[in-house]
């Protein structure tokens, strides 16, 4: 119960995050993002990480587990999110979203493959329902969500779709580096793994910024853009900190699943905050609702759905049937 109200709160904090983003991006860049959003994670983890006595923990933390969160900071916090930022710059958020969502499926796939934790029929029924969800979205005509006296928003499909596909594999990809470094630990753990893997992302962008064309874009970043990155930065942290301390006390077949409900919040989020920059339609929320069912059915334990609905039996033991 835990690991669920965690994931839940991460996703609604992810999804306010994406929001609060887009509305930055609309006239700034994912460089600026960037540049705020990643050392703001550092300056929001390191206060939690001192007053819970998790920071001077940190020489007992295993050296392995480390690594995996500092590569995971990278990965996540540099690759993923300056890919998944390009994606809703150009496309929107209610046109990438359900595409970035494809992450449960190369996190189940790697949670069979590397953590060895089982897979129904029913989920991957779940998981054929979240990629068709995606597929919908992308037959979106291209039209804004209210009326305005401004310019037609004209998403770029190609790019917004291989940007978020990118974020997609980033971001499927860290939640089985999380389960490696905070597995049989606690849920104030996560504090001090969201810590470590976001001082690994802040090195990877101060690196970055020895590029004089880097500085030159993070410098040109406007007040306005710098108020909406800074909400995102803080949005985002918040998310990972539920997101790790849920994985320290769930199995990560349940919490990616669940975090699919962010699909829900971002249509939400965005349509409020950016209604002229984001593309709204029944083609757009049919693929969202297609996308929550299919995360509902992985992450629900298939046995109690079998035994609620009295399915017959062979039919319950092909639902049943695990990889």
């Amino acid at each position: 119960m835990l690991g669920a109200i965690l994931s839940i709160l991460s996703a609604a904090s992810f999804a306010l995050n994406n929001a609060t983003m887009r509305r930055g991006v609309v006239s700034g860049t994912p460089i600026q993002a960037m540049a705020i959003s990643v050392p703001l994670g550092v300056v929001c983890f390191l206060p939690l990480a001192l007053v819970t006595g998790e920071l001077f923990r940190l020489p007992e933390f295993p050296r392995a587990g480390v690594a995996w969160m500092a590569g995971l900071g990278v990965l996540h916090f540099v690759i993923g999110r300056y890919c998944n930022f390009r994606a809703n710059a150009v496309a929107g958020v209610n046109l990438t979203a359900p595409v970035v969502q494809l992450q449960v499926l190369v996190t189940m796939v790697l949670a069979v493959l590397v953590l060895h934790e089982p897979c129904t029929a029913l989920q991957m029924i779940g998981g054929a329902l979240i990629v068709c969800g995606s597929l919908i979205t992308q037959r979106a005509p291209a039209r804004v969500a209210a009326k305005s006296a401004g310019p037609v928003f004209q998403p770029r499909y190609v790019a917004g779709y291989i940007f978020a596909s990118l974020a997609a594999l980033a971001y499927g990809t860290t939640p089985i580096m999380a389960r490696f470094a905070l597995e049989h630990t606690g849920p104030a753990t996560g504090i001090l793994g969201g810590l470590i893997s976001y001082v690994a992302a802040t090195a990877a962008v101060s690196l970055a910024a020895f590029s004089s064309r880097i500085r030159l874009n993070a410098y040109a970043l406007g007040r306005n853009n710098a108020m909406w990155f800074a909400i995102s930065g803080v949005c985002v942290a918040a998310a990972q900190g539920f997101f790790f301390a849920a994985v320290s006390v769930a199995p990560v077949m349940l919490v990616m699943p669940l975090l699919q409900t962010s699909l829900a919040f971002r249509m939400v989020f965005s349509t409020w905050l950016s209604p002229h920059h984001e593309i709204v339609g029944p083609l757009v929320l049919t693929g969202v609702v297609v996308s929550v069912i299919g995360a509902l059915l992985v992450s629900i334990d298939t046995g109690m759905i079998v035994s609620a609905l009295a399915l017959p039996e062979p039919l319950a033991r092909a639902l049943l049937w695990r990889v």
